[in-house]
């Protein structure tokens, strides 16, 4: 019996259970007609023994007939286990195609995370670079500011920190670096 593929969509699956079902009812009906006409017709009165020997009596005068029938049956019950197999794919396909759209989905968001974290780490930059910058007019300003004023222009610049996103590739960490 040949594999299933797991690549089907749930259209697909459907419709070859449909066929499946068809080919399988289109068999019994062919079936029904061969044996209906050729029915073995046994007293309602006779031994079991007098009926499996009519019914063996019928085979042996219609062994084409029987073969056929016979090759029917074979069909029907190939084609039910297939259907079965096809059936119960097709209950385990939902949970297939959740985890799929969850594995596109997560991807997705990844991407969008990613693009928000390389412009944090690029504003970053150049918050770190004006920060460097006013820390430079600072230095120049507070030897006057506290001539004229008596107290600093601006304090706290050994604390001062921007944030940046890295990744190992599974997890993302964001840090701050001090500037």
């Amino acid at each position: 019996m040949k594999k299933l593929n797991p690549g089907l969509s749930l259209e697909q699956m459907q419709s070859e259970i449909t066929a499946l079902k068809s080919q399988i009812q289109v068999l019994e009906q062919e079936r029904t007609a061969l044996t209906q006409s050729n029915d073995v017709i046994v007293p309602e009165n006779d031994s079991p023994w007098a009926i499996v020997e009519a019914y063996r009596r019928q085979a042996r005068e219609n062994a084409q007939l029987f073969a056929e029938l016979k090759g029917i049956d074979d069909a029907i019950a190939a084609l039910n286990a297939q259907l079965q197999q096809k059936q119960t794919e097709l209950t385990h396909l939902p949970r297939k195609l959740q985890q799929i759209n969850q594995k596109q989905q997560l991807e997705e968001a990844k991407e969008i995370a990613k693009a928000h974290a390389e412009r944090i780490n690029q504003i970053a930059g150049e918050l770190a670079t004006e920060i460097r910058q006013l820390k430079a007019c600072a230095d120049q300003l507070s030897p006057l500011y506290w001539q004229i004023y008596y107290k600093p222009f601006i304090t706290g610049f050994k604390t001062i920190s921007v944030p940046h996103v890295r990744s190992d590739g599974e997890v993302w960490t964001i840090v701050n670096r001090i500037v």
